[in-house]
């Protein structure tokens, strides 16, 4: 190009510069108006990129559910948490992190993602499912710029027409599983097109509406579910009512009628401890409950096992053995005689070798209410300073120590109270360590006189008891399944390809019939190459060639000449 051109050219492109400038500056875009702002932003939240944004925000948002105190699962570890950091345990609470999981931001995002996920997941369906009825694409011009391409040449002696070729072509192409469609059969230039994969999208489908179906099944569980906790001393009975519960928590839409009248009671429980390890000596490495249950109060009583990790399951609920303990027999009697208490107590676990605490309230007591707390012992040992321990968990030497109070015990007001704990700060001590009535140090058979005429206690003897989880989730099984159907649709997903070919043939002038196939993936296809190898094997075998170098690629000059 000469210098003057070039210098036109530059001078007309500076001409046209302020031009262009002063119409996009005049350039108004059309405003999308409310109809389409909401196109817009539904198209932004049913986008993929966004479930998984918000299935990332989701795990991150059930961290803090980790992190601090739940009050679903306890009320009054709540409630000791904000009184212990008052600077910013009401902030906490009012931002609703003591109740992550039915907070309005994480329901919020939880709804946000399953909303996410149909609407991603629908438009997808449809598109497959048109996908799957129509046919494979046409037969490219140039198979040669495929990834995978190859030829073969089938002798004239070997009297395999262009039209038979192509028909054999699609009889192994469909027992290798590819969907065919033959055409121009009977034309100069047959040829078809095949494909096979759809399983892969299938299963990208499947995984992601079995996302949809474990969150259903999860709200499921938390709507219309419930759990709740119960100590059962030997011999002891639960029927499955509200009342029967230490601990009840509901689902949001939980009705206390759909309780299914089922009842449990330990017969026997067993714990085996460590006998042979020198370092885990009495550590316990086995728990056996023999329970009797009844699914209904008319049906008849079977006989079961309760262990760690082996639930025994009542219709929709399951029933966990989470925890064990002793619980000593006693026999409290007030300054007029009469019996104001008699029965196990439950000893919770403080310490090694079954060190508990025992916390004994006697609110029938007359003429004042008596209370005791002190520790038990399986296996007493006392050292040289006079301190009891325990020094083994098994009931060798049983022992309890108590002190005892009378007054007041505040359970008449209606405040709830903790049934581990007595509050002595309004009753007035009888016995103690420090005071000249000493301690009260029972075993098995004892009895104890009460100072000031207040009355007694006996030790009767040590039964065992258990601590059970009770769930009852409807969702459970079927989060179950989706979960499992979400695994293998994302196998699928990964393992299989959607793979199309196209296969053309044509004579040559010399009576030669000429082969010629294609092969193309949709993504990436590491074992594409191993395919194509795969086919011309078949086709070899299938037509009785030696192995062969590609040929000349059959043209459409070359069908016309025959």
């Amino acid at each position: 190009m000469s210098e003057p051109v070039k210098a036109k050219k530059k001078s007309a492109a500076k001409s046209a510069a302020p031009a262009l400038d002063e119409a996009k500056a005049e350039a108004a875009l059309p405003m999308l108006g409310v109809k389409g702002m909401l196109r817009w932003a539904w198209t932004q939240l049913t986008s993929m990129r966004t479930a998984l944004f918000l299935l990332l925000l989701l795990a991150v948002a059930a961290v803090p559910g980790s992190l601090f105190p739940q009050r679903p699962a306890n009320p009054s570890i709540v409630t000791q948490y904000i009184k212990d950091h008052p600077d910013y345990g009401k902030i906490l609470d009012a931002l609703q992190l003591y109740d992550v999981y039915s907070s309005a931001w994480f329901s919020a995002i939880y709804i946000l993602l399953f909303v996410s996920l149909i609407g991603c997941v629908t438009p997808r369906a449809i598109a497959h499912y048109k996908a799957m009825r129509s046919q494979p694409p046409r037969t490219p011009k140039r198979l040669s710029r495929l990834p995978e391409y190859g030829t073969l040449v089938l002798p004239a002696d070997a009297g395999i027409p262009a039209s038979r070729a192509i028909t054999d072509a699609a009889g192994l192409l469909r027992k290798r599983g590819y969907r065919v469609e033959v055409r121009d059969a009977d034309g100069a230039m047959p040829n078809l097109g095949a494909e096979r994969g759809f399983l892969k999208e299938v299963g990208n489908l499947v995984f992601h509406t079995s996302l949809i179906g474990v969150l259903v099944s999860v709200a499921a569980g938390g709507l219309f579910g419930y759990s709740g906790q119960r100590i059962l001393v030997e011999g002891d009975t639960f029927v499955n009512t509200l009342v029967g519960y230490d601990q009840f928590t509901p689902g949001t839409n939980f009705q206390s009628s759909w309780l299914q009248p089922y009842s449990i009671q330990l017969d026997k429980f067993e714990v085996k401890f460590d006998r042979e390890s020198p370092k885990k000596f009495g550590q316990p490495i086995d728990f056996t409950a023999d329970v009797t249950t009844k699914d209904n109060p008319d049906a008849p009583a079977q006989k079961q096992v309760l262990k760690v990790n082996d639930p025994v399951s009542l219709g929709d609920t399951s029933i966990y053995l989470t925890g064990n303990g002793y619980a000593p027999v006693v026999t409290v009697r007030d300054g007029a005689g009469n019996i104001a208490m008699q029965g196990p107590v439950v000893a919770k676990l403080q310490g090694d070798n079954y060190y508990s605490s025992v916390v004994i309230k006697v609110p029938d007591a007359k003429p004042e209410q008596l209370g005791f707390a002190g520790f038990f012992l399986p296996t007493a040992f006392v050292t040289d300073d006079g301190i009891s321990f325990s020094g083994d968990p098994e009931l060798i030497n049983p022992q309890m120590s108590l002190n005892s109070y009378y007054g007041d015990l505040g359970l008449d007001k209606g405040v709830p109270q903790n049934v581990f704990e007595l509050d002595v700060k309004g009753l007035k001590q009888l016995n103690g360590r420090d005071l000249p009535t000493k301690g009260i140090t029972l075993a098995p058979g004892m009895t104890y006189t009460l100072p000031d005429g207040k009355g007694s206690i006996s030790f009767d003897g040590v039964k065992k008891y258990v601590g059970v989880d009770i769930h009852h989730n409807p969702g459970q099984l079927y989060a179950l399944v989706f979960g499992l159907l979400a695994v293998a649709g994302l196998v699928l997903s990964l393992y299989l390809n959607r793979r199309r070919v196209w296969v053309r043939t044509g004579t040559h002038h010399d009576g030669r019939t000429m082969v010629e196939y294609g092969l193309l993936a949709r993504g990436e296809d590491h074992r594409l190459a191993g395919e194509a190898a795969a086919l011309r094997e078949l086709f070899s075998r299938e037509w009785q060639l030696a192995e062969q170098a590609d040929a000349p690629t059959v043209s459409s000059s070359t069908s016309k000449d025959n």
